[in-house]
């Protein structure tokens, strides 16, 4: 009998959302063979593509959030595994597991098969950098049949249905990926809505794609435009330049009226990363100098208007299991006195670096460094945006990083987020983070299929991490999403995930 796994995940849910629905269980839709009369949905991202679209960067969130590009699976509402390109699995041992293909068809017409599913796989194995979700797993694809895909792990992964449904994971059709590495989403993916142009990174246009398994889209398009600006994202709202404008600063939502402002729980933590690998913080004392200085319960009212709340750890409220099983935390350096703090860094400056794709961040950075100039640092802030900073967060460049990060983007499940980002070897290790103890507990997090011990065992990790102070919590960030009021259907999701789907329309 194949199942699911709801059963066995079902506990990792989060709390529930505010609007919409993610994935239907058995795929289809209550437009299926209707299409929809309304006019093109016009988008306003955040974050414009730092690759083309690829699914190996973190332009992965924007094929999912539009709803272009599928996995196997899909997460639901409450966190679990749903089906998606795959009707239904089975795991047959410990490291292997079989899917099964709906009939589903690719944007350029071609059908969607095991072989052409086992080639995207190997093409997101290869691919350099690695993506995130793949940072803590060996998987190996081999078509059985052409409705039949068996997926093999080295070490056993309870929650492997809940990886696949990673964005960075999308199955895309064999066109997609070119000799040279580069993969392109532009009319290769299985959604409801097919990449037609992509305008460096200003502008996408999306049409309906009327061959999708689920059905045809209400809207007949998507017209997307990037806007770094958080206030000039608020402003197109306003002037109804767009109908759906995400992430609207904190400064900007009280401005917007009450019916098109939706506050939505979400995943995301905002902290200050420390570089323990090269640079002042590989003093562990500093480190813990740096902890006790910065204080983010000063930034909610002042910098987020309320619209977050001070961080106790690495998971907020918005995943419903981490409070009650947060572990306390042990074996912290002592903290530097500002006199020695003066003295050790004596002729170095702090290198403090944050990004303006969140228009609170460089608000907050300035409100970290007079914190860190009292305890002693001399402080020089580095604000980009984030596609121009990336490759240097991950050399090591930079002391310390301000940093918006959504917990349970990657897979739903967070040891994979606690994998790339704090293992020795992990994809995005942005502190350069090289601890054994932390690598234990994060493999120990991994090996456990029981989901309640399991994420005491993900709070375990998190109590490993912060007692290196290679990370400090500031605070749990709520989402404010901007919606015309004459849009239906959008997925308010706490891991930013989900935006557009099949039922998104102008009424």
């Amino acid at each position: 009998m194949r199942t699911t796994t709801r059963g066995l995940l079902a506990a990792l849910a989060l709390g529930p959302l505010l609007t919409g629905c993610f994935v239907s269980d058995e795929g289809g839709s209550a437009t299926d063979g209707a299409g929809g009369s309304g006019g093109r949905l016009k988008v306003a991202l955040a974050v414009p593509p730092a690759q083309a679209l690829s699914p190996y960067s973190n332009d992965a969130t924007v094929l999912s959030k539009l709803s272009v590009a599928e996995g196997l699976t899909a997460l639901n509402k409450d966190g679990a595994a749903a089906p998606a390109l795959a009707k239904s699995w089975k795991q047959v041992n410990p490291t292997t597991w079989s899917f099964e293909l709906r009939k589903a068809t690719f944007q350029d017409g071609t059908d969607v098969t095991a072989e052409s599913v086992v080639n995207s796989l190997e093409q997101a194995g290869k691919a350099a950098p690695k993506p995130r979700v793949l940072s803590d797993v060996t998987l190996t694809a081999k078509a059985d049949d052409a409705d039949t895909v068996t997926l093999t792990t080295k070490a056993a992964d309870p929650v492997l249905p809940l990886r696949l449904a990673s964005p960075a994971l999308g199955i895309l059709a064999p066109k997609a990926y070119a000799k040279d590495g580069t993969v392109s989403p532009v009319g290769t993916g299985t959604g409801p809505f097919g990449i037609t142009k992509l305008t460096g990174k200003t502008k996408a246009t999306l049409d309906r794609f009327d061959g999708y398994w689920g059905g045809k889209a209400k809207a007949p398009g998507v017209d997307v435009t990037w806007i770094l600006d958080g206030t000039a994202r608020a402003s197109a709202l306003r002037g109804g330049d767009v109908d759906i404008a995400e992430w609207i600063p904190t400064a900007q939502a009280k401005l917007l009226d009450k019916d098109t402002r939706h506050e939505v729980p979400s995943v995301r933590t905002d902290s200050l990363v420390l570089n323990t690998g090269s640079g002042l913080f590989t003093d562990a004392s500093l480190r813990a100098a740096a902890r006790e200085a910065v204080d983010g319960g000063a930034l909610v009212d002042s910098v987020f208007g309320g619209y977050a709340d001070p961080a106790q750890g690495l998971f907020g409220p918005a995943v419903s299991w981490a409070d009650d099983n947060r572990v306390a935390v042990s074996g912290r350096a002592q903290a530097a006195s500002a006199a020695d703090v003066k003295a050790k860094t004596k002729g170095k400056t702090l290198r403090l670096a944050t990004y303006t794709n969140r228009a609170e961040l460089p608000e907050a950075a300035t409100v970290l460094q007079q914190q860190l100039e009292k305890a002693g640092f001399t402080v020089k802030q580095d604000v980009r945006e984030y596609t121009q900073m990336e490759a240097d967060l991950l050399a090591g460049k930079y002391d310390a990083l301000v940093f918006s990060r959504v917990t349970l983007l990657d897979t739903g499940d967070a040891v994979a987020y606690l994998a790339s980002d704090y293992t020795s070897d992990g994809v995005y290790n942005i502190a350069g983070l090289k601890d054994p103890k932390v690598d234990q507990a994060i493999k120990s997090a991994a090996e456990e299929g029981d989901t309640k011990r399991r994420q005491q065992q993900i709070m375990r990790a998190e109590a490993e991490i912060l007692r290196t102070d290679a990370v400090v919590p500031l605070v749990y960030e709520k989402v404010v999403q901007g919606i015309a009021t004459d849009v239906e259907g959008v997925l308010l999701d706490p891991r930013e995930r989900s935006l557009v789907d099949v039922d998104t329309h102008v009424k």
